[in-house]
């Protein structure tokens, strides 16, 4: 491969950090601020029902989560010829990707039936491109290495500037509309694609013969990858439902203004950038799963309480939405480490790392449309439409958002000890599948 930078050394500098890193800033603007802003934005301004919206969400995230071990080995493909070939290609993607969000917020149609194939279409090209790209932009870091501490700063870089991105992308989408928001987006993803070329570049490997006609489903054949990936969706289900209905919660149930609301995004995602350094310091002193074990229960302990909260008590929900936060910071550095570093153990680094994170793409996706395909249409079968004042429908809101999340997180930090704490302290003997 190609390569005008030197290899990444043991200690990551800033400048390494930033060129890899800022591209995570405008994918960011596809990723959740679009399936947070996005339903209540066709439900309140084109008068599509919740259920319509739940249901064509739920189906384009599964027919995009189906093709993403596909774009895995695509990547790979990709990574087999040069470093200037994967640069390239991954702007004509970022091209396509910025066409399909400005479809999404500016429809050329507005009658019911010809807006839901509108939505479909613009979703289903957004987020293929944008699967893509985000597959090819975290194999590249995979392929750079490292222990368990580099993995994590590597990760922390691009997952802390897509939270950047989040925070932009929702505040310009909620207060200043969605004009600002796509111009923002473009700007950043043509300078975050221009400076990735600056960014260090992987160490060519010479792989097997073989490693190019590897199965697309050879990651599931791991079991160590399958523990992991139980968890993840587990864990993913539960943080998707709160994204959401969050909107829906503070508008309706809280009566927040739309600046509150984007006062309470903000928060959120500082929090959880500004507690990243402080779970990579956890790392070093209790390792990356018993980390994420912690941020899993402070997530819980600090969310749970929502469910009782009420018309006008924005100051109560902004502490949560900061304390949850610093919980988030866990969720987005560590099963990723986690994952980098179960590649290079299975001996995957190189020929099928794609493939890996095309599944880990999966499902996330999946996590994303069970949320909205399963939440919305409840809601609405529950007796909530936005808008209603009806108390009982307000606290059926009330439970899905918060309770339901506490209980998946839970099972998450259930399997997660099992799975791999417990497990990985057994003798070798006594382990029903090799690690």
């Amino acid at each position: 491969m190609n390569a005008p930078c030197a290899p990444l050394p043991d200690v990551l500098p800033w400048r390494s950090g930033l060129t890899y890193g800022l591209l995570g800033f405008p994918l960011a603007f596809a990723a959740l601020p679009l399936y947070v802003v996005l339903p209540n934005y066709y439900a309140r301004s084109f008068g599509l029902s919740l259920a319509t919206v739940g249901a064509l969400l739920m189906a384009v995230r599964l027919v995009d989560a189906m093709v993403e071990p596909w774009l895995g080995r695509a990547s790979d493909a990709l990574f087999a010829r040069t470093a200037r070939a994967v640069w390239l290609v991954g702007g004509g993607v970022a091209l396509l990707q910025w066409l399909g969000m400005a479809g999404l917020f500016f429809p050329a149609v507005t009658e019911q039936a010809s807006l839901a194939v509108w939505l479909v279409s613009g979703l289903l090209l957004t987020c293929t491109a944008h699967s893509l790209l985000v597959i090819t932009h975290q194999a590249w870091g995979v392929r750079l290495g490292g222990d368990d501490f580099l993995r994590s700063r590597i990760v922390a870089w691009r997952e802390g500037l897509g939270l950047a991105g989040v925070i932009c992308a929702s505040c310009l989408s909620i207060v200043w509309g969605q004009q600002a928001m796509l111009a923002a987006f473009g700007a950043t993803l043509f300078f975050g694609w221009a400076l990735w070329w600056r960014a260090p570049h992987p160490t060519p490997l010479l792989l097997p013969p073989q490693a190019a006609s590897l199965s697309v489903w050879q990651p599931l054949t791991q079991p160590a990858f399958r523990r992991l990936l139980a968890v993840f969706m587990s864990n993913g289900i539960a943080s998707a439902i709160p994204a959401a209905l969050m909107l829906f919660f503070a508008q309706d149930r809280l009566r927040a203004s739309e600046q509150e609301t984007a006062v309470f995004l903000v928060l959120y995602f500082v929090c959880g950038a500004v507690s990243m350094p402080l779970w990579l310091r956890l790392v070093r002193h209790l390792g990356l799963v018993q980390s994420w074990l912690l941020g899993m229960l402070l997530a819980v302990v600090c969310f749970a309480w929502t469910a009782g909260l009420g018309t006008g008590q924005i100051q109560a929900f902004a502490l949560i939405c900061g304390l949850t936060g610093v919980a988030l910071g866990a969720d987005l550095v560590l099963p990723a480490a986690l994952l980098a570093r179960l590649i290079e153990r299975q001996g995957a680094q190189g020929s099928s790392d794609g493939a890996y994170l095309g599944w880990w793409s999966l499902a996330t996706k999946l996590n994303l449309a069970l949320a909205a395909g399963a939440a919305l249409p409840l809601l609405q079968w529950l007796g909530y439409a936005p808008g209603t004042q009806a108390e009982q429908a307000l606290q059926h809101l009330a439970w899905a958002y918060a309770l339901v999340p506490c209980a998946l997180k839970l099972l998450a930090a259930l399997l997660l000890y099992v799975l791999l704490i417990r497990r990985e302290s057994l003798p070798a003997s006594q382990r029903r599948y090799p690690s």
